[in-house]
């Protein structure tokens, strides 16, 4: 085994991401969190669900609650095209969080990450658990039970 080998597979100072883009903005999901990509094909509406529950949808025999990110951060729907998702478990649920894009695993030290920066857009603060800076480029590091904490333990009110 090379140094470089010894390093890396020594591990708690590397951390992988599954880098994904919702509405332009890179972000980053470690990969031990993430379980699929995937094409979600058929979403079921749930009615009276959060806006941000884009449904229900079967992956495999696995019934996965659809999150759509771009709801969820205040964004524009995405224009006409293909959605992509990626398949999370939190607190013993399966969660598909529909993006834009899915991009590349990256490995990065985790010694590099920061945390968020003073003038970080709030709707990303608040799902955040660091930053990375990438060549000119922020990646955000998407925080699951910030996510989907915060969306699941909030008191629903009646309209």
């Amino acid at each position: 085994m090379t140094m470089l080998e010894n390093k890396v597979t020594a591990g708690s100072d590397m951390i992988q991401y599954v880098t994904v883009v919702i509405g332009g903005q890179l972000f980053g999901l470690p990969i031990s969190q993430v379980h699929d990509v995937f094409v979600p094909e058929s979403v079921t509406r749930v009615p009276l669900s959060a806006p941000e529950v884009a449904g229900v949808l079967n992956l495999r025999g696995r019934i996965v609650t659809a999150i759509n990110m771009r709801r969820r951060l205040h964004l524009p729907p995405l224009e006409e095209g293909q959605m992509m998702a990626v398949g999370i478990e939190y607190k013993h649920e399966s969660y598909g969080l529909v993006i834009d894009t899915v991009g590349e695993v990256l490995t990065l030290p985790a010694s590099s990450a920061e945390p968020n920066p003073s003038n970080l857009d709030k709707r990303w603060a608040e799902i955040s658990g660091g930053v990375h800076r990438l060549d000119g480029r922020l990646m955000v590091i998407l925080d699951v039970s910030r996510l989907l904490g915060a969306m699941f333990t909030e008191p629903m009110v009646a309209a």
